[in-house]
């Protein structure tokens, strides 16, 4: 084999080489594989082309290049405090935590330089404006609310970049100790009023009770009386129905049973009483016996 033909076999098999390369650097330069929590923002020409998502894809080699990637997963700004005054001129302390993701890179890239600061921003001035229009005990007692209506407006002023805010949070709300000793008394003393209105009306509640207990005694004493009442003419009747049908000795039947539940009272003393008794007493004693013993 010559020299020229050795030269010639040389330049071919270079030629084989060069072509070789250059197609592998065409396939590299022009497939690109994008991780699934990625976008890839395309430009051709310094303009952009196109946002490649996950998976496979293809561009055109050396046109166009890959010029932006961009995470899509959800990030959470670092937290932050921003001084507010309430509608009520109470100076607070706001912490707070935003989450978001990229949705539109393409917008993002282009439309805003630090995502983080401009988000950042926003929040600290839309909380500003939302505490302003609240008093401090609105504050403490709609966190939820005021919380919706950060995020909602978070989101109207950050559309234009691409951004999704999911999430944004109160951490807390901190006072100065002048407001937190204002609060403490403010809190005392509405203890001690309520304190108070309970007792008032724990003594109300005693005296309509007894009031009631006191009704409800007379009631039934007026009851009782009604129908010892009603017992006593009940026997007065039968009495009277006695007498205008037995005549006299009916009367002297009830009045010897008198004098004998008398007699048993006298009777039933423990003895250490003195007792003075008319001479004629006994011998009405002795007749009730005596009639008394005739009627059984």
């Amino acid at each position: 084999m010559s020299q020229d033909q050795i030269y010639a076999l040389l330049s071919e098999s270079g030629i084989f080489i060069f072509g070789a390369i250059f197609l592998v650097l065409i396939i590299f330069k022009g497939v690109r594989i994008v991780p699934q929590s990625e976008k890839h923002v395309v430009e051709r020409f310094g303009r952009l082309h196109s946002v490649l998502g996950p998976g496979i894809n293809f561009i055109v080699p050396f046109l166009d290049v890959v010029k932006h990637k961009i995470s899509i997963l959800e990030r959470q700004l670092p937290n932050a405090t921003q001084d507010a005054i309430t509608k009520d001129n109470v100076l607070v302390q706001i912490d707070t935590s935003v989450f978001y993701r990229i949705l539109e890179p393409e917008k993002t890239v282009y439309r805003i330089r630090d995502v983080d600061g401009a988000i950042a921003t926003t929040v600290a001035g839309i909380v500003r404006a939302e505490i302003g229009k609240m008093d401090l005990d609105e504050v403490q007692s709609n966190r939820a609310q005021l919380i919706g209506q950060i995020q909602k407006s978070v989101e109207d002023a950050v559309d234009d970049w691409g951004i999704e805010v999911t999430r944004a949070e109160i951490l807390d709300v901190n006072l100065d100790q002048a407001t937190r000793d204002a609060m403490l008394q403010q809190l005392n003393a509405e203890r001690a009023r309520r304190a108070q209105v309970t007792e008032a009306e724990g003594q109300k509640r005693a005296v309509e009770l007894n009031a009631d207990a006191e009704l409800y005694a007379a009631e039934q004493t007026a009851k009782a009386r009604r129908i010892q009442a009603d017992a006593e003419a009940y026997a007065t009747s039968v009495v009277a129905t006695a007498i205008k049908e037995n005549g006299l000795e009916a009367a002297q039947y009830q009045v010897a049973l008198k004098q004998v539940e008398a007699l048993n009272k006298l009777g039933a003393g423990d003895g250490k009483q003195t007792i003075l008794v008319p001479a004629n007493a006994l011998e009405a004693f002795g007749d009730a016996f005596k009639m008394l013993k005739g009627k059984a």
